[in-house]
C-alpha cells in the first residue's frame, strides 16, 4: 500500500459534492464503520477550531475515500472498502484531539437515519 503518511496527497479530489454524492450511494455497501469514519471526519473537517494541517490529513483521507480506483477498487467484493477504512482510521487517530462528543453524536444520527436501528457499540473499535 502507498505510504499512509502521504494521503495528503489525495486532499486535491475533495469536495463536499463529491463526498456526500459518494457517502450517500455506497454508505451500505462500505459498512458502518467505514461510513461513520468518514462521517466522523467531515464533521471534525467543519469545525473551526481545527488546524489547517488536521484539514489537510483529513481532506486527503476523504479524497481517498471519493476515488473509486485506488489501491484495493471499491467495486472489489469484500476487500474493497479496506484500504479506505485503513486511511480513515489513519486520519481519526492524527486528528482524535479535535474530535468533540458532538461530533460523535452527529455521525451516530446520520447512521441511525441511513441504516435504521444498531448497536453504537460496534463503532468502538474504530478509533
Amino acid at each position: 500500500m502507498k505510504e499512509i503518511r502521504d494521503i495528503e496527497r489525495y486532499r486535491s479530489n475533495y469536495s463536499d459534492k463529491k463526498l456526500w454524492n459518494k457517502v450517500t450511494t455506497v454508505a451500505k455497501k462500505a459498512g458502518l464503520k467505514v461510513t461513520y469514519a468518514v462521517l466522523l471526519l467531515y464533521y471534525v473537517a467543519k469545525s473551526p477550531n481545527v488546524s489547517i494541517t488536521d484539514k489537510a490529513k483529513i481532506y486527503g483521507a476523504l479524497g481517498y475515500f471519493i476515488l473509486p480506483f485506488d489501491f484495493i477498487p471499491d467495486i472489489t467484493p469484500i476487500a474493497g472498502y479496506t484500504d479506505d477504512l485503513a486511511v480513515l482510521i489513519w486520519a481519526l487517530n492524527a486528528v482524535w484531539t479535535n474530535i468533540t462528543p458532538e461530533m460523535k453524536y452527529r455521525a451516530k444520527q446520520t447512521l441511525h437515519r441511513w441504516f435504521g436501528h444498531f448497536n453504537e457499540a460496534c463503532l468502538d473499535s474504530i478509533i
